[in-house]
């Protein structure tokens, strides 16, 4: 199945809105997708694209500084967070 380019900017506002909400707090990529309430793979994809913008950064290793062997976090870029901050404060 195909979805619109429209249809997946719409899903990209949701998952930085989400990520703004919980901003400086990483986020699993299952808590993301269950949250906008989307099929998880689905939204890996979409946040790996994310990252390629520099919108969302990927965080590889746990509170203890070890790596995660097949999970990730991600937070929103400090880019992103300054522009959604401002919209914000207008």
């Amino acid at each position: 199945m195909k979805i619109s380019e429209k249809k997946k900017e719409k899903i990209y506002e949701q998952i930085l809105a989400f990520l703004y909400t919980i901003n400086p707090k990483p986020s699993f990529t299952s808590h993301i997708a269950q949250e906008i309430a989307r099929d998880e793979e689905f939204v890996k994809k979409l946040l790996f694209e994310l990252n390629k913008k520099r919108l969302v950064v990927e965080v590889k290793k746990n509170p203890k500084g070890k790596n995660y062997l097949r999970r990730s976090r991600w937070k929103l870029s400090e880019i992103a967070y300054s522009v959604y901050h401002n919209k914000q404060s207008f």
